[in-house]
C-alpha cells in the first residue's frame, strides 16, 4: 500500500479567504496533512468551510497559534487598511504566505524537479501565461497552468520530473511569495497600477521584482525593454537575462521588427500568421513566451507552430462578433488605461466603449490615441471623469450610463460609417456595475448576439 502524501504534517496554517481559490486550497492542504482552520468574513463562506468538514475559527479573535497565515490575495495584509488576522499574524511573528509557495513545497517534497516559471508585468501576463501553457501542450509537454488565471496553484496537479508549470503571478501574489524559485522569470512591462494596496511606485515595483527572488545563474530572466521601470531592474539580476522588445531590436534577446518575431540566428515566425496576437504588445507576450520555450527545450518549429495556432485569450482582445459589416472586440480585460493603450493601438479606427471605477491617474496617457476614436460611448461611475477628459481633448463622446445601453448605440454609430470596429476596452476596473471584469465581457458578448438576432427576427 502506498503511503499517504502529507508534506504539511504538523503545520498550522490558518487561512482566510474562502472564494474560489480558497475553500479548494483548505482542502488540498488539510489533505496534504496540515491542520488547517478556515475563516472568512461572510457567513456563507464560514458554512461552505462547515459543510465541507473544515475547521472553522477566527484568526483574529485571540493568540494567533498557527505557523502561517494564508491570506486571500485580494485582502490586504499592510494597505491600505491590514485584515484582522494579518494583523494578528504579523503581531505574532508568522509569515503571510501565498498559496504558490505551498504548491512548490509540495512539488518538491514530492521529489519532482518539475521546473516553475512566473509571469508577470502591469499588462499582458495573463496572455503571455496562457500563450506559453499553449506552446507547451502543442509540443507534448506535461504541463499546467493557474495562479492568477485559472485555476489556483493549490488546484493543480502534482506534476512529474519533467513537468511544467506556468503561473500568472500578480503583485497581490508575488509580495507574499517566500520560498519558491522561479526557473524561468518573466517581468513584461510596469506602470503605475494598484498603488492604494502598495503605498508607491517603489513597494509596486518592490513587489513584482520578488518574481526574480532567489533566481540563480542557472534560471532565466525575462525581462521586457520597452519601460523605463522594466529595464530599471536588469543590473540587479542574478539569472541569464533574455530582454524582449514588441518593436525594438535586442541582440542576445527575442524582439519584433514589424510583424516578424526574430532573435540573433534570424526569424521565428511573421506575426501577421498569428492572428490571435495582434499588435506590438502581444508581439512583446510573444516573445516572452518564445523565450521561455526555447529555454525549457522546445525547437523553433514547435514554438512557430504553437503561435499560428494560439486561440486567444476571452476579453482579451477577442473577437465576439459582426452586425452589418462591424466587428465587435470585447477587451474587457482592458482595467486601466496602459492596458487600453494597447487595445486602441491595435485598430485605426473605433467606436470605443469604456468606463466603470477609474484607477489613478484616469485615461489622461491614452490622448495619443484619441485621434483613434470616432466617437466614446461612457460607462459606470467614473463616466463623467472619463468625459471631462475627452472633452478637454475634443473627443466626441456620450455619457450613457450603462453596457446594455452602449452597445446598441455604438453599433448604431459604427454601421452608420463612424469606424469598422466597436471596442470594449473600459480602461477601469468593473467593481460598480459588474461582479468582475469577466461578467463584464460576458455581459458585452451577449448584447452582440442579441444585435444579430434581433436582425434574424427583422428578416
Amino acid at each position: 500500500m502506498t503511503a499517504p502524501f502529507t508534506p504539511f504534517l504538523g503545520e498550522r496554517i490558518a487561512l482566510v479567504g474562502l472564494g474560489k481559490a480558497g475553500l479548494p486550497a483548505a482542502r488540498r492542504l488539510a489533505g496534504w496533512g496540515a491542520e488547517v482552520s478556515c475563516w472568512d468574513d461572510k457567513p456563507e463562506g464560514r458554512a461552505a468551510a462547515a459543510e465541507a468538514g473544515l475547521a472553522v475559527e477566527d484568526p483574529s479573535a485571540g493568540p494567533f497559534r498557527w505557523d502561517a497565515l494564508l491570506l486571500s490575495p485580494g485582502i490586504p495584509h499592510r494597505l491600505p487598511r491590514a485584515h484582522p488576522a494579518a494583523v494578528a499574524a504579523e503581531a505574532a511573528g508568522r509569515p503571510v504566505l501565498c498559496d504558490v509557495d505551498y504548491l512548490y513545497r509540495a512539488v518538491r517534497a514530492a521529489g519532482s524537479a518539475a521546473r516553475f516559471v512566473g509571469i508577470t508585468g502591469t499588462n499582458g501576463k495573463s496572455t503571455t501565461t496562457a500563450l506559453l501553457h499553449h506552446l507547451l501542450r502543442q509540443a507534448g509537454w506535461e504541463a499546467e497552468a493557474g495562479g492568477n488565471l485559472g485555476p489556483a496553484a493549490l488546484s493543480l496537479n502534482v506534476l512529474g520530473m519533467d513537468g511544467i508549470y506556468t503561473l500568472e503571478m500578480s503583485s497581490y501574489m508575488l509580495e507574499r511569495v517566500r520560498s519558491v524559485r522561479f526557473n524561468q522569470g518573466v517581468m513584461l512591462n510596469l506602470s503605475p497600477d494598484h498603488l492604494d494596496r502598495h503605498g508607491d511606485m517603489t513597494g509596486y515595483l518592490a513587489a513584482k521584482a520578488q518574481v526574480f527572488a532567489r533566481q540563480t545563474h542557472e534560471d532565466l530572466a525575462v525581462l521586457g525593454m520597452d519601460d523605463g521601470w522594466s529595464r530599471g531592474l536588469r543590473d540587479g539580476l542574478a539569472a541569464r537575462l533574455c530582454p524582449i522588445s514588441g518593436d525594438r531590436a535586442q541582440p542576445g534577446g527575442i524582439w519584433a521588427e514589424g510583424s516578424l518575431l526574430r532573435d540573433d540566428g534570424g526569424a521565428i515566425l511573421d506575426l501577421s500568421e498569428a492572428p490571435s496576437l495582434p499588435g506590438s504588445h502581444n508581439a512583446q507576450n510573444a516573445a516572452a513566451a518564445t523565450a521561455c520555450a526555447f529555454d525549457l527545450g522546445l525547437t523553433r518549429a514547435q514554438v512557430a507552430d504553437g503561435l499560428r495556432s494560439y486561440p486567444g485569450l476571452p476579453h482579451r482582445q477577442e473577437r465576439v462578433g459582426a452586425w452589418r459589416g462591424v466587428a465587435f472586440v470585447n477587451d474587457s480585460k482592458g482595467t486601466n488605461a496602459d492596458s487600453t493603450a494597447r487595445a486602441l493601438a491595435s485598430y485605426p479606427r473605433v467606436v470605443w466603449i469604456a468606463g466603470g471605477t477609474a484607477k489613478e491617474g484616469g485615461i489622461e496617457s491614452l490622448a495619443p490615441f484619441f485621434p483613434r476614436i470616432a466617437e466614446a460611448l461612457l460607462i459606470g461611475r467614473d463616466a463623467p471623469v472619463l468625459a471631462a477628459t475627452l472633452a478637454a481633448h475634443g473627443v466626441r463622446h456620450r455619457v450613457v450610463g450603462t453596457l446594455d445601453a452602449a452597445v446598441p448605440e455604438a453599433a448604431a454609430a459604427a454601421a452608420a460609417g463612424a469606424a469598422p470596429v466597436v471596442l470594449l476596452s473600459p480602461a477601469c476596473a468593473s467593481w460598480d456595475q459588474f461582479t468582475g471584469f469577466e461578467a463584464r465581457g460576458e455581459r458585452f458578448r451577449a448584447l452582440v448576439a442579441e444585435l444579430a438576432q434581433a436582425e434574424g427576427r427583422a428578416a
